[in-house]
């Protein structure tokens, strides 16, 4: 058992599968599902990764999917330092200076 009830998951699920969206969706967008990522509280008693299960997301509403993952976070980052970048500002408030405004 991966999960169990009251668990904070990540889900997914195929919206409409491919073929099936939109005559106005371009062609290359009509050749891939659109699919669905979503994060809520478990509903089920117990789940493992890769079974079909109910959530509640945090506003209320219930959605089921495959579970994917249990305990998300963000992972993503601003990426690596550039140096050049940490100058600015000072540069900024030194040109204001300067102009006396």
């Amino acid at each position: 058992m991966d999960a169990k009830k009251g668990n904070w998951v990540r889900i997914h699920s195929i919206v409409l599968e491919a073929g099936k969206r939109a005559p106005s969706v371009p062609e290359d967008t009509q050749k891939a599902p659109l699919e669905l990522w979503n994060k809520g509280f478990l509903l089920n008693e117990s789940a493992n990764i890769g079974e079909e299960v109910e959530i509640e997301t945090y506003i209320g509403r219930k959605v089921k999917g495959t579970l994917i993952e249990v305990n998300p976070y963000y992972d993503h980052d601003f990426g690596k330092c550039i140096p050049e970048l940490l100058y600015i500002g000072r540069q900024i408030r030194s040109l204001i200076e300067e102009d006396g405004e």
